[in-house]
């Protein structure tokens, strides 16, 4: 009869033995979970709404195609929401976010702020620009007086005005030592859960229609996270969603708003 035994993890793996009638074999399985509490505790305060960030005022022209009935039902919200993540601004700023970490993970500067010079120009209109780069400021100050790191500080000081929320948090956690996968799913989670809050409230929808959305874009998290872990330059970098941009144009000169953008 076979047994299985399983040691106890070792940071990022797990060793199974087992044994058969025809002998051992031995198998490695590569993991890329937090393995410590503080660390997880870390990463979930930094993607709570509760994070001084602002992220709730901005809808990312989702009130605009609301006007228009582009956005009527759930499954609307779903695949706008898609959009974003696999053809839009998501998919370029988790790409930008797994860049940000590992030029912070190696210690390199240079390549660190050429991202962050690179993130702060690419923006389809001014206000995603002002999503991108509010935020961005918010969570630098919150994270360095919250989460003290002097690398962080002193990256957040010399690119003080042009700091997008996704390279930002992708060097914090990179300085703080979170694994890039865990840091990218749960940023792209957290910008996928906002614009669905923001549905929420525009379309309007209940509560339980909110959370079934966000459940039915797990799938789409998880293809704008493998994308972007395979993102090793900036040349693969790219966006293909003109309407959401449009619709981010034309919420400028919207009558009544409720959101920045």
């Amino acid at each position: 009869m076979a047994s299985t035994t399983v040691r106890p993890a070792i940071r990022m793996a797990i060793i199974i033995t087992t044994t058969t009638n025809t002998g051992t074999t031995t198998t490695t399985m590569a993991m890329t979970t937090i393995s410590t509490d503080p660390s997880l505790a870390r990463l979930l305060a930094w993607l709570s709404p509760a994070y001084p960030v602002g992220a709730f005022s901005y809808s990312h022209g989702l009130e605009m195609a609301v006007e228009e009935g582009a956005v009527v039902r759930r499954e609307d919200l779903v695949a706008y929401v898609e959009a974003a993540l696999l053809h839009g601004a998501g998919a370029v700023d988790a790409g930008l976010l797994a860049l940000a970490w590992r030029a912070a993970d190696a210690g390199d500067g240079d390549a660190l702020d050429d991202v962050t010079e690179l993130a702060a120009a690419w923006r389809g209109t001014a206000e995603l620009g002002v999503e991108a780069k509010q935020p961005g400021a918010a969570f630098a100050l919150v994270t360095a007086a919250a989460w003290p790191e002097p690398r962080f500080a002193a990256y957040a000081t010399r690119n003080s005005g042009r700091l997008t929320h996704a390279v930002a948090f992708g060097a914090a956690a990179a300085f703080h030592a979170l694994p890039l996968r865990e840091v990218c799913f749960g940023w792209l989670t957290a910008f996928a859960a906002n614009i669905v809050s923001a549905g929420v409230r525009l379309i309007p929808l209940g509560q339980t229609d909110g959370q079934i959305a966000t459940a039915a874009l797990l799938p789409a998290v998880t293809r704008a996270t493998d994308a972007a872990l395979a993102v090793r330059d900036d040349d693969a970098l790219g966006s293909a969603a003109p309407l959401l941009d449009l619709f981010s144009m034309r919420h400028e000169t919207q009558y009544t708003r409720l959101f920045r953008s």
